[in-house]
């Protein structure tokens, strides 16, 4: 815990300061995707591996621009214990989201957020594409609003799957 309110603002208000304040990552909230196949996956099932969770839209040109970049990164890393839930906001039409991972032979997980109650879970996600990358520990190490930069990207899940 952070016990000094200064350091508790920093932490909260500033995430790309929080580590010189020396904040400890926020837990990943708990939350349950339904893929596709009709089948969940919880947030607790993501730990002991580290974790893209990428919020994305068919409608979002930029979400479909840098998928291409989340399968090379997914394909890169899968095999060392890295995992990738692509979540469908609730406006996306599902036949839509089918298609479009049809079509594109997506092989990671997708799921569809039917209710908005994931999106809301994760900070209450609108933007899309909004990203999150998950430590081992289900612990949230970085969130992105837009594209990553996929070269710090890599080098980032490089050391996360280094570390203990």
């Amino acid at each position: 815990m952070n016990p000094h309110p200064t350091r508790r603002l920093i932490c909260a208000a500033l995430p790309a300061l929080a580590l010189l304040a020396g904040c400890a990552p926020d837990l990943a909230p708990q939350s349950t995707f339904v893929l596709l196949d009709g089948s969940s996956q919880s947030t607790s099932d993501l730990k002991g591996k580290v974790a893209l969770v990428n919020f994305w839209a068919t409608s979002c040109t930029t979400c479909v621009a840098e998928m291409p970049q989340i399968v090379q990164t997914y394909e890169r890393f899968k095999s060392r214990g890295f995992e990738t839930v692509a979540v469908a906001m609730r406006y996306d039409p599902p036949a839509y989201v089918v298609n479009f991972v049809q079509t594109r032979k997506l092989p990671f997980k997708v799921a569809i957020d039917n209710t908005g109650a994931v999106a809301r879970a994760w900070g209450d996600v609108q933007l899309t594409p909004t990203t999150f990358l998950l430590n081992k520990k289900g612990e949230i190490v970085k969130r992105y609003v837009g594209p990553p930069n996929f070269d710090d990207l890599h080098q980032l899940i490089e050391k996360l799957l280094a570390a203990a």
